[in-house]
C-alpha cells in the first residue's frame, strides 16, 4: 500500500464504530474486502457482547439538571442522596461515601468500583472532557461486567466543565434517574491465516472499534492498516511460521475481540508469538516497543531498531491492547504503537481524525514492521521463549485486576 491509498483507507472509516453495532459490522466487511482484494480470504467471527440501550438518563445537583449520559450496563433504577466529591481514594476519604452519590476524578475502574461498594456508594458520577476545549462533549461509558461482577449502582458521565461548576457552587445534593434496556449482542473478530511451512504459528492482531465520540483513525484504524500493510507484503513472499491475522472487535471495551479468541485454547496451542498494533503511524511522537515477554526480545527490538536507522523506545511491560489476553495464556507479546504527546495528538474523543495520520509516517512504520516479522517468520526456531516471566505475570495480575497494585 502507498501513502495515498492508506489515506483512502483512512478516509472510508471515518465514523464512529463502537462495540458491537451495526458500523463495527460494517467495518469488519470492509476489512474483509480489503483482504479479498490482495487475493486471499478472511473470515468475520461473532461473539456476544452485553448491550443496552438507554431509555432515561437524567442528572439533577440541587435541584437543577445536568447534562450527562447514563453509564451502559449499570442497570435501571433511581437513587437521591447528599452529593460526595471524592478527592482521593484512601480509607479516609472513602469513608465519607456511606449513602451518597460519589463523583470521581477519572475512569471508574475495578478497585475504585469495589472500594465504593464497600463503602456504601448508592450511586456515582464520572466526568471526562477537558475544561479548556471548546467542545462540552461527553463520553458514552458502561459499567463492565468484570467491574460490577453484578453489584451494580446507577451511574453517569458529565463534562468536566459542569464537574467544576458542582464544586464550585458546594453541591450538596444530587438525583440520578437511569432507565435502560439490556441485551446479549454481537461483536466481531475478522481473521485470516496465511499457512506457512510449519504449524506453528505468529499471531497478529489490531483492533477497529472506536469510542463512541471517536472515528478512531488514530485509535486504531491505523493499527488495522498496519495489518493490512503486513499482509500484503507476506501475501508475495515466503514465511516459515504461519501468519494469522487478527482485526479484534470490541478493544475498547475491555479487549473483548482478544479475549473472545484466546478463549479457545486449542487456537492457541501453536501461537510461538504475539504482535500487536495499536495506534502508528500519527503526525507527531515516538516510537515505541511493549514487550510482556523476556526481556531479550526488548534488547533484540533495540538493537534491530538501531541497525535499520528506525529509533524504538522498548520496554518490558503489560501494554493496555490485545497482546495482553495472549501473555495471560503464556503467548510472549509485543506491542508497536507511536505514541503522540497529548497537546498534538489524543484519543478517546472527538479530535482522533485522519487529520492525526501521514501516509509517509504510516508506510513508514509499517516498513519496520515488516523487517521486524521478516526476522521472526522466518527464523528456524522462533528466538522468543514461549512463556511469560514471573515479573510480567505479576503485572498481568494487576492489570487483569486479581490483584491490587501496591500503594
Amino acid at each position: 500500500m502507498n501513502a495515498k491509498q492508506i489515506m483512502d483507507i483512512f478516509q472510508d472509516t471515518a465514523y464512529v464504530r463502537t462495540g458491537g453495532s451495526p458500523e463495527e459490522l460494517r467495518t469488519a466487511q470492509y476489512l474483509q474486502e480489503k483482504v479479498s482484494g490482495m487475493g486471499l480470504k478472511a473470515e468475520i467471527v461473532p461473539f456476544d457482547v452485553p448491550m443496552a440501550n438507554i431509555r432515561e438518563a437524567v442528572f439533577e445537583a440541587d435541584g437543577v439538571q445536568v447534562a450527562c449520559k447514563g453509564y451502559l450496563c449499570a442497570g435501571s433504577g433511581e437513587v437521591e442522596a447528599p452529593f460526595c466529591y471524592l478527592r482521593n481514594a484512601d480509607a479516609y476519604s472513602l469513608s465519607f461515601c456511606r449513602g451518597k452519590i460519589v463523583m470521581t476524578d477519572g475512569y471508574l475502574r475495578y478497585w475504585l468500583y469495589q472500594d465504593l461498594l464497600e463503602n456504601g456508594a448508592v450511586g456515582f458520577v464520572t466526568y471526562d472532557g477537558d475544561a479548556n476545549y471548546a467542545d462540552r462533549d461527553i463520553d458514552q461509558r458502561e459499567l463492565r461486567s468484570h467491574v460490577h461482577n453484578g453489584s451494580r449502582i446507577p451511574g453517569v458521565n458529565i463534562n468536566a466543565k459542569d464537574a467544576i461548576e458542582l464544586i464550585r457552587k458546594g453541591v450538596t445534593r444530587a438525583k440520578i434517574t437511569l432507565q435502560q434496556e439490556e441485551y446479549t449482542g454481537q461483536s466481531h473478530n475478522v481473521i485470516m491465516d496465511m499457512p506457512g511451512e510449519i504449524d506453528e504459528y505468529i499471531a497478529f492482531t489490531a483492533h477497529y472499534d472506536s469510542t463512541s465520540l471517536s472515528q478512531g483513525a488514530y485509535d486504531n484504524m491505523s493499527g488495522s492498516i498496519g495489518l493490512l500493510g503486513i499482509a500484503e507484503h507476506f501475501a508475495k513472499h515466503p514465511h516459515r511460521y504461519g501468519l494469522r491475522f487478527v482485526w479484534c472487535g470490541s478493544e475498547e471495551r475491555g479487549l473483548l475481540g482478544s479475549k473472545a479468541y484466546c478463549a479457545d485454547e486449542e487456537a492457541l496451542k501453536n501461537c510461538v508469538l504475539n504482535i500487536n498494533l495499536d495506534m502508528i503511524g500519527c503526525i507527531m511522537g515516538k516510537f515505541i516497543s511493549c514487550v510482556t515477554g523476556e526481556e531479550k526480545l526488548c534488547h533484540y527490538i533495540s538493537y534491530m531498531g538501531d541497525e535499520l536507522g528506525f529509533p524504538v523506545e522498548v520496554k518490558q511491560d503489560v501494554y493496555s491492547s490485545d497482546s495482553t489476553p495472549f501473555a495471560d495464556k503464556g503467548v510472549p507479546a509485543v506491542s508497536f504503537a507511536r505514541i503522540a504527546p497529548h497537546n498534538t495528538a489524543t484519543i478517546h474523543n472527538s479530535y482522533d481524525t485522519l487529520a492525526l495520520m501521514k501516509g509517509e509516517q504510516m508506510e513508514a512504520d509499517i516498513a519496520f514492521l515488516i523487517a521486524f516479522v521478516t526476522r521472526m517468520a522466518n527464523a528456524v526456531r522462533c528466538p522468543v521463549a514461549r512463556e511469560i516471566p514471573d515479573n510480567m505475570k505479576e503485572k498481568l495480575d494487576i492489570y487483569l485486576c486479581r490483584k491490587r497494585a501496591p500503594k
